[in-house]
């Protein structure tokens, strides 16, 4: 299984970075961070999200990106705006500018994408549809927390004990 994993990876990481030599950045006279990036991608698509439910999106402690949006909003990009229903919350959204750059950098991104999906054959373009669901749920099934101690080992081939010891795959499972 780890080799799989590591293909995976290495797959979807050519991917973003062939992606990226094409287009470029988005907002490159910023040279935002990753983190930062994630964050405005984050925001872009779920305009008015707080800050708590970005560090969920994210998988971040809300310390870690309440100094991202510092960041962000010092750069210009980012808003925060107090809830007109309640007060304590701060929603996110994104500058008129930083929206436009982010959605000219995805659609350049995806025009791209798509040229070199419609050079596969139909068959080969239905076998990635069909697998995005089950990349999706891998990324949903990792855990939450970094793992730590022993290596993680495949809970198939895990003796009973080593399985008492595995992390959860975080959200609602026990």
């Amino acid at each position: 299984m780890a080799g799989l994993a590591d293909d995976l990876y290495d797959v979807i990481g050519l991917l973003r970075r062939r992606s990226r030599r094409l287009v470029g950045v988005p907002l490159p006279e910023l040279a935002l961070s990753g983190a930062q990036l994630e964050l405005l991608r984050v925001v872009r698509r779920n305009p008015g999200i707080t800050v708590a439910e970005s560090a969920r999106v994210l998988g971040l402690a809300a310390n870690t990106v309440s100094t991202l949006v510092g960041q962000l909003l010092a750069l210009e990009v980012l808003v925060r705006e107090r809830d007109s229903s309640d007060r304590r919350v701060a929603r996110l959204d994104l500058t008129p500018s930083a929206r436009e750059g982010l959605e000219q950098w995805r659609d350049r991104r995806a025009q791209a994408t798509a040229v070199a999906l419609a050079g596969l054959p139909a068959a080969e373009r239905a076998l990635l549809a069909e697998a995005l669901p089950t990349i999706a749920r891998i990324a949903a099934d990792l855990p939450e927390k970094p793992v730590t101690g022993p290596e993680v080992t495949d809970p198939a081939h895990a003796s009973a004990g080593d399985r008492e010891n595995e992390p959860s795959g975080g959200g609602d499972r026990p």
